[in-house]
């Protein structure tokens, strides 16, 4: 008998806290509207825009209590891999929401891919700070007329070179160098103006075109490099963060627009919160990966001061070309070539 009612006594606790659990969840959520969103990105499921926007999503389903739902489709998988049609989704409003890197951004306005003039940030932290400043109302004002909201923005990389010709340390090893690049426009004037043969090519296609030879060099980080095993069919690393690229995460405005005032504000700041998730994730993963593109064999080379300025000094003409197209306005919002006083506390 006693123990039937300790049995009995156990399930009126347990069914009890799962009433209470429930009640809780429900609170939770109760002041949100039911909406149901469908999201798209580029990347492999091991992209940092992907593993951002999934921490995005789960965020944002969390605090709602499941009634805010976001649909993720990575990988392009709604525009069958294509890229351009994807952005133009969102900016039409076929799709809810959208990351791309700015330069894929720019095919809508050129003055996106401001940010990416070589050697405008010397760190992470400056850029992060910078577009968490003036950077972004920029963004914002820029996409408004494409009919897109900006919510928020987190590291693609610093870029590096990777090679199978030669080690690079000098403008002339790239002379003659087909390199794939991005399809937006700095990429491909930066590597003319070095004397490469700066080829667009999509990122699926890139291993493929590196074994054939039809490639013989790369850029992009750390970070994407490793995603996509690019270590193993490269033999040469320069690294110079000649570059830094962002992910843009946007909202069409019609859509969003049509979300009541607290549901808006709930994915600004779980944007916020993800996007600062993924650039400490990517900071942190970068080193480890960093030793471990070493212990495979890949030969890194750090160019010093004096071998950079080089550089530098071989691409001043475009730079200013740059910064004349883009505008004042474009340039002040992300301080290029002002000076720039940050306190880098916490910074290995």
């Amino acid at each position: 008998m006693r123990y039937g009612y300790i049995f009995l006594l156990s399930l009126v606790i347990f069914f009890s806290g799962c009433a209470k659990q429930a009640e809780q969840e429900k609170k939770i959520g109760e002041d949100y509207e039911k909406v149901r969103l469908v999201m798209t990105a580029n990347g492999t499921e091991r992209g940092i825009e992907t593993l951002t926007a999934r921490r995005f999503v789960k965020l944002v389903s969390d605090a709602s209590g499941g009634n805010v739902q976001i649909e993720f489709y990575p990988n392009d998988e709604l525009t069958g891999g294509n890229t351009n049609e994807a952005v133009r989704s969102v900016s039409e409003g076929f799709v809810d929401l959208g990351a791309y890197v700015a330069g894929t951004m720019s095919m809508l306005d050129y003055r996106l891919e401001v940010a990416t003039i070589p050697w405008s940030f010397s760190s992470y932290q400056e850029a992060r700070k910078i577009i968490d400043d003036t950077g972004g109302k920029y963004y914002a004002k820029v996409l408004a007329n494409h009919g897109l909201v900006y919510l928020g923005s987190t590291h693609n990389a610093m870029r590096q070179l990777t090679s199978n010709r030669n080690p690079v340390k000098k403008p002339d090893d790239l002379k003659g160098m087909k390199i794939r690049v991005l399809g937006g426009e700095v990429y491909r004037l930066f590597f003319s103006a070095l004397g490469a043969k700066p080829i667009p090519l999509g990122w699926s296609e890139l291993n493929v075109a590196i074994r054939q030879g039809v490639i013989e060099g790369q850029e992009n980080g750390f970070f994407l490099m490793s995603s996509g095993h690019l270590n193993e069919i490269q033999k040469y690393m320069t690294v110079w963060n000649y570059l830094y690229e962002n992910y843009l995460f946007v909202a069409n405005k019609k859509s969003f627009d049509h979300l009541q005032p607290k549901t808006q504000e709930l994915l600004r700041e779980k944007m916020r919160e993800a996007c600062e998730w993924g650039r400490d994730y990517l900071e942190f993963k970068e080193k480890s990966i960093r030793v471990q593109f070493e212990k495979d064999g890949l030969e890194i080379i750090d160019l010093t001061p004096e071998e950079l300025e080089v550089f530098k000094e071989k691409i001043r003409p475009l730079r200013e070309e740059l910064k004349k197209k883009y505008g004042e306005e474009a340039c002040k919002a992300f301080r290029i070539d002002e000076e720039k006083i940050f306190e880098e506390a916490g910074e290995d």
